[in-house]
């Protein structure tokens, strides 16, 4: 099962990040202010996971695909990392539509 993880960055900010089952990190935040917000975050995530529509695939400028997951007012929660091909990034999205809607929240920090 896969599992949030939620720590305290550099700055000082709260992130958390997304791991699949063999512990990949699969999606991670921006930088929270307060560790309440991180935490509506992942809610937000928990929330939105299901809907394919709210993933957004991407290009990097180096020609890598990646996606952002976004929430019902279209702001980012959530984005992959990046990937060799478009098929690993569809099993990126499928791990984190399968993980994240139940997946346990662990605080590292």
């Amino acid at each position: 099962m896969g599992k949030f993880e939620v720590y305290i960055d550099k700055g000082d900010k709260y992130r958390f990040r997304l791991k699949a089952s063999n512990g990949q990190p699969i999606l991670a935040s921006q930088g929270y202010a307060s560790k309440a917000s991180c935490m509506n975050g992942i809610e937000s995530v928990k929330k939105n996971a299901g809907d394919d529509a709210k993933f957004l695939r991407l290009t990097a400028k180096d020609g890598s695909p990646y996606f952002d997951l976004i929430a019902e007012n279209k702001q980012v929660i959530g984005t992959s990392q990046m990937y060799s091909s478009k098929e690993s990034m569809e099993n990126g999205i499928a791990s984190v539509k399968k993980n994240a809607p139940s997946a346990p929240i662990e605080e590292l920090s």
